[in-house]
């Protein structure tokens, strides 16, 4: 039998950074005025962390290579991203990528599942406004030969329907993954993401209702710290929101011991906000349970 690695220190991160728009809201400075503000809080959040994992919505192209520069311009590691334009499956349109750090994980497989009726190709489901897409991919560690399986998502902010049926849509595929895991091999996932939905919305209950093999971070940890609401808008004049979550799960074969959950700030004193939601940072340890 396969022996147990040791337990593993995971850091998660999600942030919606805001589309490099050329038509920003009342109080929205440009990209190119909160790129760096972005940059630097990634590379701070992840600078002790190699076995960090960031999952980032409403990435455009350009601002992912941007991001990937500048972290390995600033970091001692190899920062490398899985994760497709919505558009056409390629470069076009918003990315959810999770960014990883090469020198921690190896790659094992990675996929982008279009949450539509159709979620092999570029489509628009149910009554959603936008495309809308999860990124999933599964890693192993380099030290612990651990496999982790991390996928990040972008929920319409338009149709509870496509919510609603995107969340399902999201368990059933986490589902079929696990479904060959083992206690020899088992497979504990997490998940990122701008879900445009409160603890009290469907989608929030389908993600983790029963059946669901995943339970939000927050409720887990040990020490909660920061902010309550994730969705701040770039003016006080907006109304706040808890609208960005961090899942982690199963429970067999593999725990998760969520040791601190935290939402950061994205404005300091000089009143730039960064972007119009704020940061959501977890820091976990994932183990094996006791074999049967």
């Amino acid at each position: 039998m396969k022996s147990n690695p040791p337990p593993t220190p995971i850091r998660l991160i999600t942030h919606n950074i805001r589309y490099a728009t050329s038509h920003p809201f009342p109080g929205e400075l440009p990209w190119t005025d909160r790129k760096q503000l972005i940059i630097n809080s990634l590379y701070f959040h992840t600078l002790h962390s190699p076995e960090s994992f960031i999952c980032l919505q409403e990435v455009l192209h350009s601002q992912l290579l941007q991001i990937l520069v500048c972290l390995n311009q600033l970091s001692s590691g190899e920062w490398k991203y899985i994760g497709v334009g919505r558009d056409d499956g390629q470069e076009a349109g918003e990315y959810c990528p999770i960014i990883y750090c090469a020198d921690a994980w190896k790659l094992v497989t990675w996929r982008t599942i279009w949450l539509s009726q159709t979620p092999d190709r570029p489509s628009k489901g149910w009554d959603a406004a936008s495309i809308r897409i999860m990124t999933l991919g599964v890693w192993r560690h380099w030290k612990s030969d651990r496999r982790v399986m991390g996928c990040n998502t972008h929920l319409d902010d338009q149709g509870e329907w496509a919510r609603t049926a995107g969340a399902k849509l999201i368990v059933e595929t986490i589902q079929d993954y696990m479904s060959g895991m083992s206690a020899e091999d088992p497979l504990p996932v997490f998940l990122g993401g701008d879900l445009n939905s409160g603890r009290s919305g469907h989608a929030y209950r389908v993600l983790t209702g029963q059946g669901s093999p995943l339970r939000d971070a927050r409720g887990l940890a040990a020490v909660q710290y920061g902010e309550k609401n994730t969705f701040t808008g770039f003016n006080r004049e907006t109304r706040p929101a808890e609208i960005d979550h961090l899942f982690v799960g199963p429970n067999k074969y593999a725990f998760w011991q969520v040791r601190a959950y935290a939402v950061l700030p994205n404005r300091f004193e000089d009143g730039v906000y960064s972007s119009d939601h704020r940061p959501v940072v977890v820091e976990t340890i994932v183990g094996n349970l006791n074999c049967p």
